[in-house]
């Protein structure tokens, strides 16, 4: 049984700093790839960042340049680093895990993230 549990959202303030993490547990290397998703109020689940088992990333358009994923092999933890935050950033933030075979998508319990005007 796959279990990835979010952890460091919270309240900030527009231009803030949050750190989040998403502990694994047992191997990350089991995964494919890892990430981060979000969705806000009233609208579609978005991928925001996606690092892959040899270490590539990729962002949405939307953070590029102001968020940075991590990971930690040791830890089996990833990390999204996110630097000024703006009030769109508001969401819950989902880590999600994937296996391409078989194909299988694991989920975290979501964790908010609150930005202030």
């Amino acid at each position: 049984q796959v279990q990835l549990v979010e952890s460091g959202g919270g309240l900030v303030q527009d231009g803030g700093s949050l750190r989040l993490s998403c502990a694994a547990s047992g191997s990350i290397f089991r995964f494919n790839g890892m990430g981060w998703y979000r969705q806000a109020p009233g609208k579609q689940r978005e991928l925001v960042a996606i690092i892959q088992s040899a270490g590539s990333t990729d962002y949405a358009d939307s953070v590029k340049g102001r968020f940075t994923i991590s990971r930690d092999n040791a830890k089996n933890t990833v990390y999204l680093q996110m630097n000024t935050l703006k009030p769109d950033d508001t969401a819950v933030y989902y880590c999600y895990a994937y296996r391409r075979v078989p194909a299988t998508t694991y989920w975290g319990q979501g964790t908010q993230v609150t930005v202030s005007s």
